[in-house]
């Protein structure tokens, strides 16, 4: 018996039964011609700052819906089907903006002119207003517009040692879940407007790769020549809190000259080092816990341990009403187990190097036919290296649908064999199909008809004045709660910016300058 099956058999129905799962799913807001809404965050949705299901990423375009922690798939989608519900029909009552349904932006305007997220005149909605700022000089605001789905995940009883070798074999596997699931092979050229890019022109204003899976995970996504500098390894807690804690305080020149404050004394970004903060490093997988208020991120980390990983490469599904659906969840489920179970070597600086060159190629050309990609420093063909995935991925699936009753798990993996033997059917596939059967290959036109379409559908979906009710109620409440944030800060914005960046706040609580006058502030910039 492997040592996998060993691992998969010592792990109780009970215990498979706890998985917990929850949803981030960002969105644009558009125009019905397809161009970016300019327009403030509706009133109606509540504060940005803090309701618990409806805030705002990078852009006040840019919504960003939040369901709580579950442990059925079903539960967590009707929650975000809900949100999506109510949201829809604030933006209806305020006129005719929509969803844009792909993670590649709809037509964006100067790169200037993309608002930033606004969340307050607090101290804490302040800083999350210039780490925002600070990513547009740093790396546009355009790039900051394309949007994703994350998926937070957690088994009861694991470990951070546990969490970190999945976290090692997920980036080892990930491409497997670029080719199945992703599904943004084009793009509008206003969003490649004046850059260099390797992609090709498609019909009137849109660009693609004909064999792309995911754009947004490829070059022309979350790419930063700054961050390229980083070799972070996931073989333990202590090596990737030293590693992020690195880039966190390292000066970096091109940054500096940027500067905290313009001549004028507004903020440019919140710190000149490398990453302003823990939620600037870009990756496909990070390892999180719950942090307490006015607590950083890395120390949380340090002090308590991993709590779940949140996935972060995972495009929204134009062909889903909202951007994932069950059996997509239950195929993550079965592969974050399969990444708990199974081996995991320490990685090195070499596989680093040849995860990035598989995630690029598998973004930009991941359908091509005998495509191949490195293993271990020699040549795998992806669809062989997938297969064998999927094979190992079999049992773990029939485990949990004999804890869950059913066949739903095994209905998943089956589903993906078929995707990747006839990859004409896998999302990416089908977007360029579409494009160019209904919409002049078209990337804008074939999104703008998804989203009315989705905006129809999610509408016309039974929603009961209780529902309303609570989520007018959640709305009014978070603006309360913003309110008395903002009456209770004393202060100066330049004392706190100096306070939350400090590399004091970083560490072990016996190293860490405790500030209680922050301790009633949201802490996630």
């Amino acid at each position: 018996m492997s040592k996998l099956q060993e691992r998969l058999g010592a792990l109780t129905p009970a215990r498979l039964k706890g998985v917990r799962r929850g949803i981030e799913k960002e969105s644009l807001r558009a125009q019905p011609d397809g161009k970016l809404a300019l327009t403030p965050h509706p009133a109606a949705l509540g504060s940005a700052l803090t309701h618990p299901h409806i805030t705002t990423d990078f852009s006040e375009s840019q919504l960003e819906l939040i369901t709580g922690v579950h442990a059925d798939v079903e539960a967590c989608l009707a929650e975000l089907t809900q949100v999506h519900q109510f949201t829809y029909r604030v933006l209806a009552e305020a006129g005719d903006e929509r969803l844009w349904v792909s993670s590649m932006p709809c037509g964006l305007p100067p790169d200037e002119t993309i608002p930033i997220g606004r969340y307050g005149s607090s101290n804490v909605g302040r800083a999350k207003s210039v780490y925002r700022m600070g990513l547009s000089h740093r790396y546009g605001r355009r790039m900051q517009t394309i949007s994703g789905i994350h998926y937070n995940w957690s088994l009861p009883e694991v470990s951070s040692e546990q969490y970190f070798a999945l976290i090692r074999n997920f980036r080892r596997h990930a491409f497997l879940l670029l080719y199945l699931f992703g599904a943004s092979p084009a793009v509008c050229s206003t969003f490649v407007a004046g850059r260099a890019h390797e992609l090709k022109p498609l019909g009137e204003g849109s660009m693609h790769m004909p064999h792309g899976t995911s754009l947004r995970m490829g070059r022309l996504g979350y790419q930063s020549e700054a961050q390229a500098s980083l070799a972070v390894s996931y073989n333990s807690l202590d090596g990737y809190a030293a590693s992020l804690q690195d880039a966190l305080t390292r000066p970096w020149s091109a940054y500096e000259t940027i500067g905290i404050q313009n001549l004028g004394g507004e903020y440019n970004q919140l710190a000149t080092s490398l990453l302003q903060i823990e939620n600037e490093f870009y990756g496909t997988i990070r390892p999180k816990r719950v942090i307490f208020p006015g607590e950083r991120p890395l120390h949380a980390l340090r002090e308590r341990g991993v709590e779940y990983v949140e996935v972060r490469l995972m495009d929204l599904d134009p062909f889903e009403p909202i951007g994932i659906n069950a059996s997509t969840m239950r195929f993550l489920d079965v592969f974050l187990l399969h990444c708990l179970l199974a081996d995991s070597p320490p990685d090195t600086r070499d596989e680093i190097a040849e995860l990035a060159h598989n995630q690029n190629l598998t973004a930009a050309r991941g359908r091509e036919p005998g495509l191949k990609l490195l293993r271990s420093g020699r040549e795998q063909g992806l669809t062989e290296w997938g297969a064998e995935l999927l094979e190992a991925f079999g049992p773990i699936a029939d485990a949990l649908d004999a804890a869950h009753g059913g066949s739903r798990h095994a209905e998943a993996i089956r589903a993906a064999r078929k995707a990747l033997a006839e990859p004409a059917g896998l999302p990416s596939a089908r977007v360029l199909e579409a494009m160019a059967q209904s919409h002049d290959d078209s990337f804008v036109g074939f999104v703008r008809a998804r989203s009315e379409e989705t905006r129809a559908a999610l509408l016309a979906l039974p929603f009961s004045a209780e529902q309303q009710a609570l989520f007018e109620r959640a709305s009014r409440d978070s603006v309360e709660a913003q309110k008395q944030i903002e009456a209770a800060d004393t202060m100066p914005f330049e004392l706190y910016r100096e306070q939350y960046v400090s590399p004091a706040r970083l560490g072990f609580r016996k190293h860490w300058i405790d500030a209680p006058h922050m301790a009633s502030q949201p802490a996630a910039l």
